[in-house]
């Protein structure tokens, strides 16, 4: 073992016994923390418009503070981006990720000088947890690869902007650097096809023992690894590869490609990271769930799922929530954010300590690749093309295709209609630019050849009526799926399923 290596499991040894006291507290960090968001947030734009320097508890919270998706703040940050100070924060935000938003277009949210820490520190300490519960050290000593978006930054009215893997990069601790691939030139590479060989010629020669990123686009670095090396698996290339590092989309449907690609199991690790907090990550290798981050700056709040369209829905704190419940999750943070709706839906599988498992978008969805198509996109795409061609489209519902036969892997639209357009090319090639139009990382990854365009697979007349009857969902209150972020009603529309 190499001193890095050996001093890596004495640190985190340290760390994970100081983790250990706000674990045993999960309440009281909580409420630490809502109180400083309260003593913070008071002298604020945001803080006088909702009184919350009147907030004593969460009742008190819940009346003040309300519930939010991007449209709810949208008018303050227009005034942090136009160089206000004291807007959401105190001061101004050190830096500001761009995201695409689900129904506002492109998002941007703030990230101070106080937040930004707590995404490093617990990208940080999932390897440390790692290293405590696995013994695993080798990867410390070798080459580590972090598939991530460009680091160049925008600047406006003084404001740095960006995504924020690249803002992250920015931020990788010295003792990493000199371990750390790619070059800051090849990470510098806007187009992503061009990147990933870049790296793929960079990295195919190292010592890579750790290999991180969202699943598809290691999928496809591992497959151009492959063509390049002309070996038939990873580990052939890399036999120290050791760790596989994850977030951002499913993994499972990925686990048995990797293993092909990969040609041995590797462990896996899992982060929740947001633009807007980092929210969990995997702590141990033997229990399902993710820890959730209480001491980082964020104070959660939960809405079951169910209820989150109602007029009054149950808005709990941590000391509230129940075992195996779907619940919409609400930060409030040190970032600025008040009341906030990320979209997402976790279950939490333990109490002691509280770990989640992420279990979807209150909306429905397709992210299968990082791309975040929604429901309002799709039937976008599908009036435009339509009214252009004059056609009538019965139904219609959209699901990833993650291993095909042939080629790249692709979004598959299954159609009914009452008459089939004169050239069906006509409507796929309608489709896919109102698509490429609203959706950058849609069209990132169309473009960057991690995607092919849309497949359209058109249905016999009755077959949406009988998907709904097989699921005993027909009837007037029970409406189709528009996408889905898996292939059970594309198998039941096809009838590839019992």
């Amino acid at each position: 073992m190499g001193v890095k290596a050996a001093l890596s499991v004495l640190y985190a040894k340290q760390q994970i016994h100081l983790r250990s006291k706000w674990v045993r507290s999960p309440l009281d960090t909580q409420i630490k923390w809502m109180k400083h968001l309260v003593a913070q947030g008071k002298y604020t734009v945001y803080g006088k418009d909702k009184g919350v320097g009147d907030i004593t508890d969460h009742r008190a919270w819940r009346d003040s503070i309300p519930v939010v998706d991007y449209e709810g703040i949208r008018p303050y940050m227009e005034r942090v981006l136009e160089g206000e100070q004291d807007v959401l924060w105190p001061g101004r935000p050190l830096y500001v990720a761009k995201t695409s938003g689900t129904t506002s277009g492109a998002k941007y949210i703030p990230l101070t000088e106080e937040s930004m820490p707590f995404h490093i520190r617990s990208a940080k300490m999932a390897l440390l947890s790692y290293i405590h519960e696995s013994g695993n050290t080798e990867f410390v000593d070798g080459k580590m690869l972090f598939l991530q978006g460009s680091p160049a930054l925008t600047e406006q009215n003084g404001l740095k902007i960006g995504r924020l893997s690249g803002i992250t990069a920015h931020h990788v601790p010295a003792y990493l650097q000199r371990n750390r691939v790619p070059t800051l030139e090849t990470n510098l590479i806007e187009d992503w096809e061009q990147k990933v060989m870049a790296i793929v010629k960079e990295t195919s020669v190292q010592d890579m023992r750790l290999i991180s990123g969202i699943p598809s686009w290691m999928q496809m670095y591992f497959e151009k690894l492959l063509e390049h090396s002309g070996k038939e698996t990873v580990k052939e290339v890399f036999p120290n590869f050791s760790l596989m590092v994850h977030g951002g989309v499913n993994y499972r449907p990925y686990q048995n490609r990797f293993l092909e690609l990969i040609g041995a199991e590797v462990d896996n690790l899992e982060l929740y990271p947001a633009s807007e907090g980092f929210i969990a990550y995997q702590d141990t290798l033997d229990q399902e769930g993710l820890l959730l981050e209480l001491n980082s700056g964020i104070f959660y709040e939960f809405i079951p799922a169910d209820e989150f369209f109602n007029d009054e829905p149950k808005r709990l704190w941590l000391d509230e929530i129940e075992l195996g419940v779907n619940y919409v999750l609400i930060i409030n943070s040190v970032a600025g954010l008040w009341g906030y709706n990320i979209g997402d839906t976790v279950k939490f599988v333990s109490k002691d300590p509280y770990r989640i498992v992420v279990t979807g978008r209150i909306k429905h969805f397709t992210s299968a690749f990082g791309e975040h198509v929604i429901a309002e996109e799709v039937e976008r795409a599908m009036e435009e093309a339509s009214k252009a061609l004059d056609i009538v489209v019965s139904e219609f519902h959209v699901a990833p295709e993650i291993h095909p036969q042939e080629g790249l892997p692709y979004h598959e639209w299954f159609i009914e209609m009452e008459e089939r357009p004169s050239d069906i090319e006509d409507l796929t090639r309608l489709l896919e630019k109102s698509m490429v139009a609203q959706n950058p990382y849609y069209r990132d990854l169309i473009e960057g050849k991690v995607l092919r365009p849309l497949v359209i697979r058109v249905l016999p007349s009755g077959s949406f009526k009988r998907m709904m009857e097989s699921r005993g969902k027909l009837g007037g209150q029970n409406k189709v799926p528009r996408l889905a972020n898996d292939r059970k009603i594309a198998d039941l529309l096809t009838g590839s399923k019992a």
